[in-house]
């Protein structure tokens, strides 16, 4: 997709015309930016092979940079490419027009792109939700019968979404309420709170004086509560952004 819109913009088709600055998107980027933090789950693919930990402050940043890269990459040819009123929610669907691609199997594979990611994801992260559900009711040295095993688990982890598929083709607005929400609490407030009690844990376990050569630069209390101000920041702004945005219509 980017090779595409560079060349689009190569040959003197980009409709684009951005403003240097549009302030009405900011309250929606909180929840957006959530889910462009999901790219720490490459990080333990990343740090679990490394025999050497020597540099692997370097290999992380390396890793960041990479992914802002491509990030930066997609969105500006992106606004450059096409019209800000034709931009799709889901970006690959704007390849999907003759104009765009002559190559009708690639404007095929793009257009079903997101398809082929979501059918290889969701099975997954359904069964690991399943399991959650399943840990979260368990009662000690007990066991679920066939039908809330077999039925209800599987039901009440796939109904929800199947719903909103359904029920909403507004994805800027769903990621924005999701990732504000259910991803704060996931990606901010969670990690934060535990990173700071391993850290309570580990003194008492190693002592107070141990200093681990492997420590984060980020290992002032500070940070963690930075990140908790982040999470809530988040939360305020896209609570504003929906109400304002109920209140206009």
């Amino acid at each position: 997709m980017i090779v595409l819109a560079l060349v689009r913009i190569g040959y003197g088709h980009g409709e684009g015309h951005p403003p240097m600055a549009d302030f009405s998107g900011v309250r929606n980027l909180f929840g957006v930016c959530v889910y462009s933090f999901m790219c720490q789950h490459s990080l333990p693919s990343l740090v679990t092979p490394v025999s050497s930990k020597r540099h692997l402050t370097r290999l992380v940043f390396l890793d960041y940079v990479l992914i802002l890269a491509f990030y930066g990459l997609l969105s500006f040819t992106a606004i450059f490419c096409f019209r800000g009123d034709s931009l799709m929610d889901m970006y690959t669907l704007n390849f999907a027009r003759c104009d765009i691609v002559g190559l009708a199997a690639v404007r095929f594979f793009l257009g079903l792109f997101p398809v082929f990611t979501i059918s290889t994801n969701f099975p997954i992260i359904a069964v690991t939700l399943r399991n959650n559900w399943k840990t979260l009711f368990h009662r000690e040295g007990g066991t679920y019968p066939w039908v809330v095993d077999r039925v209800v688990f599987p039901t009440i982890t796939l109904v929800p979404p199947v719903l909103v598929a359904f029920c909403t083709h507004d994805l800027e607005s769903l990621v924005g309420i999701t990732g504000a929400y259910a991803g704060t609490g996931i990606q901010y407030v969670i990690p934060a709170f535990l990173v700071y009690h391993c850290r309570k844990d580990t003194q008492l376990a190693f002592g107070y004086g141990t200093v681990n050569k492997h420590r984060s630069p980020f290992r002032h209390t500070f940070w963690v509560g930075f990140v908790l101000l982040w999470a809530f920041s988040c939360f305020f702004f896209v609570t504003a952004n929906i109400v304002l945005s109920e209140s206009k219509v």
